[in-house]
């Protein structure tokens, strides 16, 4: 006789986070590197195992990828996040004027076991932010206009800082630290608007006594391949990382033996599939101009991160950035 879907309540079975009910998690030993390396950011990265991506920022980064359909149902949650508990699938679909069946289909897509699951942990999403992610209320009292768009873009920012932070798990972060720090050299390119980003971050490294080769010429970056040897990390800056010169240009790059770190948004790319280790941000709005804001903003907080704890992993590189800093007021001052 078979007992296909019953459970005694001693039976391990797991819950909509991936822990096992009944049985207690065996705890992971303490890594004493991980904990120095942190020590500032203990509370953030204390968990060693990447969690779940929120549902609302999965949503949001899987958005251009969804049919016209799922962008409706997409866009209806992310617009009602804080509303979605009082809808049962048939009234989310009645609301959107499609099938029920669509609205399963998107949840599983996100892998959710169904509707039931995404709403939970939507609904714990919105728990933990304690107010509508998307649409946070205004500081009371605030009216104008230039206070009003002030707190809103502060808001934003916050988000998508936190976002990014969650989207990049902390092994990958670890690993990269490693891989530029132990580089014999570092190429650094971008075009556009990336490339001002990209020399900018240069710069930094540079000042912690990384040798660098900063680029924002396809053709001058690819002349310079023939210097680059096995060991050698480029950091490869685009937003969209669709450009198939970046692309041509990073498999070549691996080709010498190099390694290739992805600087791009947190969307499927050719850019970033292909690459050695990637750093993703997110940043979403509406509004193009709030957009672009967003996303130098989150990617600014990330690189900061990233050279905190290049800094503070070798202590080299922060009595060559003292001595190099120096250097600089003598000559500003001369």
């Amino acid at each position: 006789m078979g007992f296909a879907g019953v459970s005694a309540p001693w039976m391990a079975r797991p819950s909509l986070h991936g822990r096992i009910h009944g049985v207690p998690c065996k705890p992971h030993p303490p890594d004493p590197f991980h904990d120095t390396l942190y020590a500032a950011n203990r509370d953030a990265f204390a968990d060693t195992r990447t969690p779940r991506m929120p549902p609302l920022l999965k949503i949001r980064t899987e958005r251009g990828q969804m049919s016209a359909i799922e962008r409706r149902i997409a866009d209806f949650i992310l617009d009602n996040a804080h509303l979605l508990r009082d809808y049962s699938s048939q009234q989310l679909a009645s609301a959107l004027g499609i099938s029920q069946s669509s609205v399963v289909k998107f949840s599983q897509k996100l892998g959710f076991k169904g509707y039931p699951d995404l709403k939970y942990s939507i609904g714990e999403d919105v728990a933990r932010a304690g107010a509508d992610p998307q649409q946070a209320p205004a500081e009371p009292g605030i009216s104008d206009d230039y206070l009003r768009l002030g707190d809103a873009l502060r808001r934003s920012k916050a988000q998508a800082e936190e976002e990014t932070r969650q989207a990049n798990p902390r092994q990958e972060i670890e690993r990269i630290v490693q891989l530029l720090d132990g580089a014999p050299k570092l190429f650094v390119h971008g075009l556009g608007d990336d490339g001002l980003y990209a020399r900018e971050f240069a710069m930094r490294l540079s000042l912690l006594g990384l040798l660098v080769v900063p680029h924002t010429d396809p053709i001058l970056m690819l002349a310079n391949l023939s210097a680059a040897r096995p060991g050698d990390v480029l950091l490869m800056f685009s937003e969209f990382g669709k450009l198939p010169q970046l692309s041509q240009l990073s498999r070549q790059f691996q080709d010498m033996g190099g390694k290739v770190v992805s600087i791009t948004r947190h969307t499927a790319n050719p850019l970033r599939a292909h690459a050695d280790a990637a750093l993703v941000v997110c940043a979403h709005d509406r509004a193009p101009q709030l957009a672009q804001l967003l996303y130098r903003s989150a990617m600014h907080a990330l690189l900061d991160f990233l050279f905190v704890l290049l800094c503070h992993a070798n202590p080299d590189r922060q009595q060559q950035l003292a001595v190099n800093l120096e250097r600089i007021d003598h000559l500003l001052d001369s």
